[in-house]
């Protein structure tokens, strides 16, 4: 996958205009609404938000396992805005990750989303493992602070592992999407009005496919395709070329960056440490200043300016875990991901020579202006190659398509976390879709564009 969908990003965000109130009562038990009395049904502990007053904060509680098969239960936070007739009903908005939450931002998130909050009520909530009651992976969270694609220490990713035990399988998008369920049904919803960003999208689409039923129209902001991450990265590789050269000529340096890199990775070998750079670099400047001439130098055999790039970068991406989770990040990732070896139920001891199979196999053409090594030598990857082995949920059908609902594919055409070549292999599953992509743009276009453009498809594709 691409480094930064599990990046948590300084959203940026104006005070709420929304008054706060007590969350809906669930309705009686139907085939759409479970009843209280059922797990999970109802949220409980309702008081103003500690942080965000004007929000009412609650505990939805969910079943640790689905199935009934293992018991135990989750506590999931929740926030609501206050206003409950909104004739649009419930919008949920989705955050990113895997292992960022969703109720610290809700202030963050109704400012930016202020003015459709007339029409629609805004929920945000914790998915599980994440937020105050994050999954907690000491050693990976220090060597992975909010990246995706920097390789930990295989000591850090053992210990994960054994900390989370049997129940990390409890963590997959699957189990998240049964979560919302829930709460769908505690706020007494037939329908939900979805926002996902980065991986909310996934979780966007998987929640559509799953109950299509219940989703009266999608916002997809940078997307995850509904079949998941790709672990070889093979769309951002060659995007690199296309978002360095864009951002290139948008800012008039002289050299040619796609080039260079090309050239920098076959001789110094770290285009999975460039990778990750860039993919980080793109939250504080779409437009990748002092990039080219630091990968310049490189190709010239100079690569002090990179190397010093690449640390401060890594220096910069340290994050706790309740902001984002690397240990909930891990055991997702491990859960819904296909691998070069296959799933994280195939045995461990073959996972290596399958990935090195793949590495001889992989050619220029696929990878550049990166290396073959570069597509096995990401760290999204390699934190599953040793993970224990585990049941893991089925993928949908891969083609098929997303329920007849209005759908909205946002983007930002410098993005390198979910490139614009996801973005249109999911348009191609969905009916009728409505693609804006924002030129100057990296990751997270509604909370992070200078361009106003995204936002405004958002509030005009909402308010139709």
């Amino acid at each position: 996958m691409t480094s930064k969908r599990g990046r948590i990003a300084a959203l940026l965000g104006a005070v709420a205009v929304v008054a706060g109130t007590t969350l809906a009562t669930p309705a009686a038990a139907t085939a759409d609404t479970p009843a209280t009395a059922r797990p999970g049904g109802g949220i409980t502990g309702q008081a103003p938000c500690p942080d965000a007053p004007e929000f009412t904060c609650g505990t939805l509680t969910v079943p640790l396992d689905h199935s009934g098969a293992v018991p135990g239960t989750l506590d999931l936070a929740v926030a609501v805005a206050g206003n409950t007739a909104a004739p649009k009903g419930d919008l949920l908005f989705l955050t990113g990750g895997p292992g960022q939450p969703g109720v610290p931002l809700m202030k963050r998130i109704a400012g930016k989303m202020a003015p459709v909050l007339k029409d629609y009520r805004l929920v945000m909530y914790d998915q599980r493992g994440t937020g105050a009651r994050a999954l907690q992976c000491p050693g990976l969270q220090e060597d992975m602070g909010s990246s995706d694609l920097a390789v930990p220490r295989k000591q850090s990713i053992a210990d994960c592992a054994a900390t989370l035990g049997p129940n990390a399988r409890f963590y997959s998008t699957a189990d998240t999407v049964a979560d919302i369920d829930r709460l769908r049904g505690a706020l007494g919803d037939r329908r939900l009005t979805l926002d996902g960003v980065s991986y909310g999208t996934l979780v966007a689409e998987r929640y559509a496919l799953a109950h299509p039923a219940h989703v009266a129209r999608l916002v997809l902001d940078s997307v995850v395709p509904q079949q998941g991450y790709d672990p070889l990265d093979l769309a951002a590789l060659p995007a690199s070329a296309r978002v360095l050269r864009a951002a290139c000529q948008a800012t008039g340096c002289t050299t040619d960056p796609a080039a260079d890199l090309a050239a920098t990775v076959r001789r110094y070998g770290n285009g999975a440490q460039v990778l990750d750079a860039l993919t980080s670099y793109e939250f504080t400047d779409p437009n990748y200043g002092g990039v080219p001439e630091a990968l310049h130098e490189a190709a010239g055999g100079q690569p002090a300016k990179l190397q010093a790039f690449i640390e401060t970068v890594h220096r910069d991406d340290a994050a706790p875990a309740e902001a984002l989770s690397q240990g909930l990040h891990a055991a997702t990732v491990c859960a819904d991901s296909r691998f070069p070896w296959g799933s994280t139920d195939t045995p461990v001891a073959g996972r290596a020579a399958a990935l090195e199979r793949t590495r001889q196999r992989l050619t220029a053409e696929q990878t550049w202006p990166y290396d073959p090594a570069t597509a096995t030598g990401l760290g999204s990857q390699l934190v599953c190659l040793d993970w224990p082995r585990e049941p893991v949920p089925p993928l949908p059908p891969a083609h098929r398509r997303l329920p007849n609902v209005p759908v909205l594919l946002l983007g930002g055409d410098r993005d390198l976390s979910t490139p614009n070549e996801w973005l249109y292999q999911q348009a191609e599953l969905a009916h009728d879709p409505q693609v804006v992509i924002v030129p100057g743009a990296a990751h997270s276009v509604q909370t992070r564009a200078a361009d106003p453009a995204g936002r405004q498809a958002v509030y005009d594709f909402l308010l139709k």
